[in-house]
């Protein structure tokens, strides 16, 4: 059994995510202790038991000590499953780490799996789910993962409801990815959003937003709006967020985000978000802080080796290199920069696990 010690780095919640994406993926039994211990409320939440139980259900694992604030779980997997599963986070969780969870041990399922997950869609410290379905999916798609993700309904923080399909296509390679340099830029796109709001809200977001990349020489910009009359809107509660992404002549995707909140005026939405990615382009390198650590199982599984350049080296992917070290026999070098910015190198298994 893989013990892991969840107060390692950051010690919150994306080590256990990943600690059981591993496990399911690789079929190995895992105990993870002093789960969050560097919380303010250290323990399970709803939201980690969301993904923790729907990427059991894949793999029919038998698992100890989930209930909420528990600080240690053990989770043995048992045999693999396909087909449709469902599930309600119960909360605004966000359905972003649940998916992170799950995914790796879905592209292994006899069949083709579809989720339906209930829950938030655009919540804090998460990716938001314009984000997988523009940047995450596109990008894996690349590496030989057929993902399809659809949003039928938002939800944001506290009211949730939030609903997401997600079909994933079973694989038996997955290339390498050598991505170190984004590349001349094509073309910005994004989506502004409101939900339960004035539509001048969604606007005023991508006013801004469009605002500081021409400001910034980017002129090729188009981004989309989303709201609904109040009579007819379908969402629980109200909130508002923008997603924008960057694409390349090479088809590298940087993307970035910004969450509407109480008090915080429209137009510091959409300049936070462009100026975040106005950041990451300054590098010069071709793969976000978001999706850097969601890439990380999948480059070990790869058929070769991977290189990356990554705009901003955050705990989460350290997090995430140290819990695949524990699980695959791989090499990860990372390689940290002074400026923030990093390369990470990863010779992939080829068909060691997936075979």
């Amino acid at each position: 059994m893989i013990k892991i010690d969840g107060s390692y780095g950051e010690g919150g919640g994306q080590i256990l995510r990943t600690s059981v994406a591993l496990a399911a993926l690789t079929m190995k039994p895992v105990e993870i202790t002093n789960i969050r211990a560097n919380r303010p409320k250290p323990g399970l939440k709803k939201q980690h038991m969301a993904g923790i139980q729907l990427t059991g259900r894949l793999v029919d694992a038998e698992i100890s000590g989930l209930y909420e604030g528990s600080t240690k779980i053990v989770f043995r997997p048992r045999s693999r499953k396909g087909g449709r599963f469902e599930y309600n986070v119960g909360t605004a969780g966000a359905i972003s780490l649940v998916l992170q969870a799950v995914i790796p041990a879905a592209i292994l399922a006899p069949e083709k799996v579809v989720l339906q997950i209930e829950g938030g869609t655009d919540v804090a410290w998460s990716p938001p789910i314009d984000y997988m379905r523009n940047v995450f999916a596109p990008t894996v798609s690349k590496m030989g993962l057929h993902i399809k993700i659809e949003q039928v309904r938002r939800g944001h923080y506290p009211r949730g409801g939030g609903l997401v399909t997600c079909e994933i296509e079973q694989v038996k390679r997955l290339n390498p990815i050598n991505v170190e340099q984004f590349g001349t830029l094509e073309y910005i796109r994004g989506i502004s959003h409101c939900v339960r709001l004035p539509a001048h809200v969604a606007e005023r977001q991508a006013r801004a937003a469009e605002s500081v990349l021409r400001e910034n020489g980017m002129d090729n910009v188009d981004i989309s709006v989303e709201h609904y009359p109040r009579e007819h809107d379908p969402h629980r509660g109200p909130g508002s967020g923008i997603v924008l992404w960057a694409m390349s002549s090479t088809g590298n995707i940087l993307g970035a985000d910004a969450l509407g909140t109480k008090g915080k005026r429209a137009e510091q939405v959409g300049s936070e978000a462009a100026h975040s990615l106005v950041r990451a382009l300054s590098t010069g390198l071709a793969v976000d802080a978001h999706l850097s650590d969601m890439l990380v199982p999948y480059m070990a599984l790869a058929s070769g080796d991977n290189t990356i350049g990554i705009t901003e080296v955050t705990s989460h992917l350290e997090t995430n290199i140290w819990v695949s070290n524990k699980f695959l026999k791989t090499k990860m070098e990372l390689v940290k920069r002074e400026d923030g910015t990093g390369i990470l190198y990863v010779r992939g298994l080829g068909s060691e696990v997936l075979s």
